[in-house]
């Protein structure tokens, strides 16, 4: 089960996510995950330098407290309207740097090649990650995909459209059929936004997370 938790500050958290779901009941339901061994819980945490950059101990001592696994991710701009600004993203290296600070870390390998850089804190305390798509983009070893709420598949968070899989589906083909689509797609997939970011190469238009479904 992974969830969205950019803060403990209930403010913060609501004015972040946009939503009328108070924070508590945000925990409550962390904690009932983790209580009917729905584990690893994934905790995900966006930072944005200025807005809640300054909880990111708080959210390391929630995580570590509840056997929980802490994934801090590098404020991107995906969708073309969030207002991003290079200078809101807290750097994977300097998230390290000061969680290290406090609970030393070591790095872990991951044979499953997530995206994601793990880490190990020494005493023991659990895993923590970072994802780096700003930083240090990871393009052509990504193995992410994302399936909409009206079925296309979007082979890249920064890309403007989706392969229309209800259309595949509603054609007649089994399963050999869909799986042999989204292998193709997949296969001529050439998503590198992150590597061509500020370069005057990149794409301009893109889908709002919002639409992607996250």
């Amino acid at each position: 089960v992974t969830v969205s938790l950019d803060s403990l500050d209930p403010n913060v958290f609501a004015r972040l996510g946009d939503t009328h779901v108070p924070l508590s009941r945000v925990i409550d339901g962390i904690a009932e995950a983790a209580a009917v061994g729905l584990s690893p819980v994934k905790l995900n945490a966006v930072l944005q330098r200025g807005v809640n950059d300054d909880g990111l101990l708080d959210l390391v001592e929630y995580a570590r407290a509840g056997g929980h696994v802490l994934r801090l991710i590098e404020y991107m701009d995906v969708g073309t309207t969030n207002g991003w600004r290079s200078e809101q993203t807290v750097p994977s290296a300097e998230v390290v740097e000061r969680v290290s600070a406090v609970h030393p870390l070591e790095p872990l390998d991951d044979p499953a090649g997530g995206v994601a850089e793990r880490w190990r804190y020494l005493d023991g305390g659990g895993e923590l990650g970072v994802i780096s798509s700003v930083t240090s983009p990871f393009c052509g070893t990504c193995t992410r995909a994302r399936v909409t709420a009206v079925g296309e598949l979007f082979t890249c968070l920064f890309a403007a459209t989706g392969t229309d899989l209800r259309a595949v589906l509603r054609s007649g083909v089994d399963d050999d059929g869909l799986r042999a689509a989204v292998a193709g797609r997949w296969a001529t997939r050439d998503d590198r936004y992150s590597e061509l970011r500020g370069s005057g190469q990149a794409t301009v238009q893109r889908a709002e997370m919002s639409y992607l479904g996250g």
